[in-house]
């Protein structure tokens, strides 16, 4: 967790020339992916309920850097934020203004309602927390949702599909990676709040931004590859949830 704290608070959303040192960094920003990643961050909105609500709260919200996160908000009274970054929270204050309610701090610190969200978004958020306080940030989040409400969390798996393409390929050809805290558990780790939460598993996308630019190129030819990768991911969910990168855990709190 503290090299997550150091990197958001030591220019990991400041401003380059194309978005953010993050987004440069995490997310692919080339022309041929563009369609493909704007789909796949909208894939929790189709889930949101239309009637929105009064509260969502964005645990880890960041700058709420990319349009697509600001639909999440657009049926609800009021936007939570939490981030322990200031200049993220200072530039999501910016695009919601009186819309949002804002709180620089230790989630796990913060003293919310029981019942009191109609919705929460946490976006990869969990598997940066360390691994024997992701259970409790869990049950937390579930605890402060209102019964029969949602919550959505993009996670990812530690095994995946390619794993041999990374042994037999990636070791021609390393991808630097920057060394900031990272674990996830296996789907199955995800039942034990199955009393507190009826589960449900949904793609998100398949490949992180490094493996993806890596496999996909960059032309006409990676246009098509990422259209038919979405349609896939589409027709073969409970596929694509087992065997690739990052999936939405919807949560419906009982």
């Amino acid at each position: 967790m503290k090299s997550i704290k150091n990197f958001y608070n030591d220019g990991g959303w400041e401003n380059t020339s194309n978005n953010s040192k993050d987004a440069e960094l995490f997310e692919d920003l080339r022309p041929s992916a563009k369609k493909y990643v704007s789909k796949c961050r909208l894939r929790i909105l189709k889930h949101i309920p239309k009637n929105g609500g009064l509260n969502i709260l964005d645990f880890a919200s960041g700058p709420i850097q990319y349009d697509e996160y600001l639909k999440f908000s657009k049926n609800f009274k009021k936007r939570h934020c939490v981030d322990f970054s200031k200049v993220a929270i200072d530039k999501a204050k910016k695009k919601l203004g009186l819309k949002g309610k804002y709180y620089c701090k230790d989630f796990l610190k913060i003293k919310f309602k029981k019942n009191y969200f109609d919705c929460v978004v946490s976006l990869h958020t969990i598997y940066h927390i360390h691994k024997s306080k992701q259970a409790m940030t869990i049950k937390k989040l579930i605890y402060i949702t209102k019964k029969n409400y949602l919550l959505f969390i993009v996670y990812s798996i530690p095994k995946l599909f390619f794993i041999f393409i990374k042994k037999k390929i990636f070791i021609k050809k390393k991808i630097k990676r920057n060394k900031l805290y990272f674990f996830c558990h296996e789907n199955n780790w995800w039942q034990q709040f199955s009393d507190l939460a009826d589960i449900k598993f949904y793609p998100w996308r398949s490949f992180s931004s490094q493996h993806q630019k890596f496999l996909i190129p960059e032309n006409k030819i990676g246009q098509f590859i990422f259209k038919l990768l979405f349609l896939l991911e589409e027709s073969l969910p409970s596929f694509f949830v087992k065997f690739f990168q990052y999936q939405i855990i919807v949560l419906k709190k009982k």
